[in-house]
């Protein structure tokens, strides 16, 4: 029997940068083969807020800033014993907690502040790897859990990606079909150094195999990060490999053109994937910015 979690967000940003509109939706399933779901995924906004504590005139008691940002993550666990979905939902949650502490206030994050905010993500990783890493030596028979951890945090027009390990962010934008992250796997790393073609790598039998991870049998790990401008009509999609090693990245590219509807195009995706035999854990975040409806009509 499959099992599925999902969960959806349609909401609006109202900044200068400019806003832009943003629907998302994110899904997850165990698959056709694995006996538990060792993925996790997370789709959060993030907008401040006035406390009211006291006033002279009858207001609100909290008060809401129109300006908002996203956070979009998937962590795909690794470990025996359910000890990788324990790493993949330690890893969310101290991200998660890691975000809301040091993002209180938004910028429009232009050249060094920019910068600094690709730094944070960058640390907030690090700070999941020292949780993991620490979980797993409090508690043997989890010793070694890892997971992969790739987010993606819009604000206005700009998106911030940081990752580690095989999950994926991609971009599509006018038709193409563009792979913001790179693969942390002994395959890619021979494709890179030029040991293998990446014909080669297709199918190798240590492509799983990960040469970075959040967590694993030693601390530290190397946090790949990037910043991009969004445009109006870009559609984002951050998932695990259970999806991309099953599903042609042409296919992939094909649904979500099709597929307005960001739960539509999650579904369809997932379903394809079991199609596909479905032999891993499958998870994918979708999510369509566009430009705001103009006021005026």
């Amino acid at each position: 029997m499959t099992t599925t979690a999902s969960a959806p967000v349609g909401v609006s940003t109202a900044t200068e940068h400019p806003a832009l509109h943003v629907q998302a939706f994110g899904l997850t399933d165990r698959g056709k083969v694995r006996p538990t779901n060792e993925d996790q995924f997370l789709i959060a906004d993030l907008t401040q807020a006035l406390r009211l504590h006291g006033s002279s005139f009858p207001q609100p008691g909290i008060r809401y800033a129109d300006e908002r940002a996203y956070l979009f993550l998937v962590a795909d666990g690794m470990g025996g014993h359910q000890a990788g979905e324990q790493a993949s939902a330690l890893a969310v949650a101290t991200i998660e907690a890691f975000v809301l502490d040091t993002f209180r206030c938004f910028g429009h994050f232009e050249g060094e502040a920019g910068q600094e905010v690709l730094a944070q993500l960058q640390a907030a990783l690090r700070q999941a790897d020292k949780q993991v890493i620490a979980e797993g030596a409090r508690h043997p028979e989890l010793r070694g859990m890892g997971t992969t951890v790739t987010l993606a945090y819009a604000l206005g027009s700009q998106l911030f990606v940081a990752h580690v390990g095989s999950s994926r962010c991609y971009l599509l934008r006018r038709g193409q079909f563009r792979q913001l992250t790179h693969d942390h796997t002994y395959t890619d790393e021979m494709v890179r150094h030029g040991f293998l073609t990446p014909e080669e790598a297709v199918g190798h039998r240590f492509r799983h195999v990960l040469v970075n991870a959040v967590g694993g049998d030693k601390a530290g790990v190397d946090v790949e990060a990037h910043r991009f401008d969004l445009e109006p009509s870009d559609c984002l999609l951050v998932c695990s490999d259970g999806l991309t090693e099953a599903v042609p990245a042409q296919r992939i590219r094909d649904v979500l053109q099709e597929e307005e509807e960001p739960k539509i195009a999650c579904e369809r995706l997932v379903a394809e994937a079991n199609a596909s035999g479905g032999t891993d854990n499958i998870t994918v975040i979708v999510a369509r910015f566009e430009a705001p409806a103009d006021p005026r009509g």
